[in-house]
């Protein structure tokens, strides 16, 4: 009889009762996370009624791989951009809620009599909300329509880079066993300072590169792309000194810049979960019974934590920031839970040796409570704002408001403002591509010359020629022109300015002689400087010009993706992929039988079917089972039809938008031979392969008109359908 290794036996048990008992939560209409931990409960070493893992420490690496993934998904949806647009609000109001939660979660562990390093743990743990569970009640609830979600999203975002963050000052303070000032800084600023490399780097090779393979790239080729790219940031955050989950972390959110994120993300989604499983279920592996009911006071402690403090230290917050009290209580009651991160923070502990084995079951333990109130703290988040106005005095409430109303009147930014935050972002960005280069260049490039006649010297010129765009930039690149000359017209204001403008091409000469010091004597450093900045001077038009050119790709790729949405999408339209089921009802029926347009607003653009394509579909198209219907609508006809069919099929996949259908427009001329036509008689469809979608006239924006509307000089026109048959249609008119 053959021996069949133990790993694919614990595989088999592991993915079984994960099977098994996520099948009873989904029925449940429970989080399957939950489900996870309760089926590693069972397969576990503490529970001998079913079958254990034989080999739980190869179960526990496929857990780390599956932490890499949890964390390179939350990356795919994170993105810098949202960081950037979440605004004020959200900020004050994660900030206010994680310090004072971990104040709070450490002050519980040292009254519990536990040790430093697990009071700091249990800190840490409870001031990360799970975005899963809470996205997932907005769902089921039917809230996300609310305005108070945006600042949970909001909020949500910022825990994400706190966590990150969290994972880094935990590692240290582990690794030295001292809250030591000056390590604790170091390691913040090592973090700043790699998360900019990587994002500025990341952008600006990454999109470009995707560009070029993408005649090459099928579904495939694109997984395994991204995953070996995930791998190696995990690789070199870990050779760097960083945890491998922030390596995952940060290559997610490089992508989600990048005009392939969807598909990524979609692609991905099979990989985490199977992964992701794996890890809850080792989650759930580690809980001991016993040891729960030995403590049973910290984790009902830390559960009165997240379900009385947070909300309250979440709603302060919301106030500060000039949220209305109606919006700050249904945001805290919504923020008191912990997951996935609360998990890998614990796991962290563990993995390092410096927390007692007690904490990861607590921490579990808690997590499985706080998820279960969870959606009944939302639901009765609005009735307990309505008991707290009630009898809050009416001078505190009248307080309030003002404060509200005040602190969301916006007043413009002023112009020094504008000019030092320019300042500020352009030497930090600059300085850390700079500093970069030269390390590099005298650690690694230096090396390869040794031996020659000037090597020194050939490696001085080889770096200064690559840092000669940064240096400019850093010294001269300036925006906010308007600003600048505002200043400058007050004469008081002109030495300060000079001195700001002064101090960049001084902060840069001190790079050049930083680079020269590393390679030459102090004294050839000064003369290596002079030469450098005369001839940095004599090419400063070029070496403007190549900055010129590297800013606009970076600027490209960074822009790209919501560039393309723009060109894709009029008034916010755009255009997704729905697979439907044998169950539709839409099924053996015609376009115009369906009445998908009339009911929900939508066009359907293009039909796959197998490999046979419908662009353009006319309303005597059947509909058949696993047609896969690219629609074209705004965010909020798209999710009426997407939950309309998973009402009723209960299944809905998103997949990418067909390449050669796209959405354009022109403006007709007053002579053009369309103008009063109507749309049918126009034959558009016909000779254009394209679908009248939008008609826009002196500012009034006409969606779906119908065929018998006429067109009139000046209109705007917007058609989907094939480029090519399109642009041959604009040379025509």
């Amino acid at each position: 009889m053959l021996q069949l290794p133990a790993l694919i036996t614990d595989l088999a048990l592991i993915l079984g009762a994960a099977a098994v008992v996520t099948l009873l939560f989904k029925k449940l209409k429970q989080p399957v996370v939950l489900g996870y931990i309760i089926a590693g409960l069972l397969v576990g070493p503490n529970i001998k009624l079913f079958p254990t893992i034989v080999e739980p420490e190869i179960i526990k690496t496929w857990a780390d791989i599956g932490v890499i993934f949890l964390l390179f998904s939350l990356g795919l949806e994170f993105s810098f951009k949202k960081l950037l647009k979440v605004g004020g609000v959200a900020v004050v109001t994660a900030v206010t809620e994680v310090a004072l939660t971990m104040l709070l979660g450490f002050g519980v562990g040292k009254m519990l009599g536990w040790n430093t390093m697990d009071s700091l743990y249990l800190g840490g743990i409870l001031a990360i909300a799970s975005t899963t569970i809470i996205i997932r009640a907005f769902d089921e609830l039917g809230v996300k329509s609310q305005k108070f979600t945006g600042v949970v999203t909001g909020v949500l975002v910022i825990e994400d880079l706190v966590a990150v963050l969290l994972m880094v000052l935990l590692s240290t303070v582990a690794v030295s066993q001292t809250f030591a000032g000056s390590e604790m800084v170091l390691s913040v600023f090592s973090l700043a300072f790699f998360l900019i490399l990587w994002f500025v780097s990341g952008i600006f090779f990454l999109p470009t590169f995707l560009k070029k393979i993408s005649s090459l790239i099928n579904d495939e080729t694109l997984l395994i792309i991204s995953l070996a790219l995930c791998l190696m940031m995990v690789v070199l955050a870990t050779f760097v000194g960083f945890s491998p989950a922030l390596g995952a972390f940060i290559m997610g959110s490089i992508l989600a810049e990048t005009t392939k994120a969807e598909k990524i993300s979609h692609l991905t989604q099979s990989v985490k979960n199977l992964f992701g499983a794996i890890f809850f279920v080792s989650v759930g592996m580690l809980i001991d019974p016993q040891m729960l009911k030995l403590h049973i006071f910290p984790i009902l402690a830390a559960t009165l934590v997240l379900m009385v403090g947070k909300p309250l230290f979440v709603c302060a917050g919301a106030l500060a920031a000039g949220q209305p009290l109606k919006i700050a209580v249904q945001s805290g009651m919504s923020l008191s839970q912990i997951g996935e991160f609360s998990f890998i923070i614990a796991s962290l502990g563990l993995t390092l040796n410096v927390t007692s084995d007690f904490l990861y079951p607590v921490a579990v333990a808690v997590s499985v409570l706080t998820t279960f109130t969870t959606p009944y703290m939302i639901r009765f988040s609005e009735p307990v704002y309505q008991r707290i106005e009630h009898f809050l005095p009416g001078k505190w409430s009248d307080a309030i408001n003002r404060y509200s109303v005040g602190a969301q009147n916006v007043a413009e930014t002023s112009d020094w403002k504008k000019v030092l935050r320019f300042y500020f972002l352009n030497i930090v960005v600059f300085s850390v591509i700079i500093v970069t280069i030269i390390l590099l260049s005298t650690r690694y490039i230096a090396p390869l010359f040794s031996g020659f006649k000037w090597d020194q010297v050939v490696t001085a010129f080889f770096t200064l020629v690559i840092l000669s765009p940064f240096l400019w930039a850093l010294a001269f690149r300036r925006t906010q022109r308007q600003a600048y000359a505002n200043i400058w017209m007050t004469a008081s204001h002109r030495g300060p300015l000079m001195a700001l403008l002064l101090s960049r091409i001084a902060l840069a000469v001190i790079y050049i002689g930083f680079l020269f010091y590393l390679l030459f004597s102090p004294s050839a450093a000064v003369a290596g400087v002079i030469i450098s900045c005369f001839i940095l001077a004599l090419f400063s038009g070029r070496i403007k010009a190549f900055y010129g050119r590297i800013e606009t790709r970076f600027l490209s790729n960074y822009n790209e993706r919501e560039n393309q949405s723009a060109m894709l999408a009029p008034w916010d339209s755009h255009i997704t992929t729905f697979e439907l089921s044998t169950q539709s009802p839409f099924v053996g029926k015609t376009l115009q039988q369906s009445r998908i347009r009339e009911e929900f607003g939508v066009n359907v653009v293009v039909i796959e079917r197998g490999d046979f394509t419908i662009n353009l579909p006319t309303r005597e198209n059947h509909l058949y089972p696993h047609d896969k219907l690219s629609v074209l609508g705004t965010d909020e006809q798209l999710e009426k039809f997407k939950m309309y069919l998973e009402s009723v099929e209960n299944r809905a996949q998103i997949k990418e938008i067909k390449s050669d259908v796209a959405l354009h427009h022109f403006i007709l001329g007053e002579n053009s031979t369309l103008t009063g036509k109507s749309i049918r008689d126009s034959k558009i469809r016909e000779r254009a392969q394209g679908l009248v979608v939008g008609i826009e006239r002196n500012g009034i924006r006409i969606l779906n008109p119908e065929s018998d509307f006429a067109f009139a000089g000046n209109d705007k026109v917007w058609i989907v359908g094939d480029e090519k048959q399109v642009k041959n249609f604009f040379n025509e008119i």
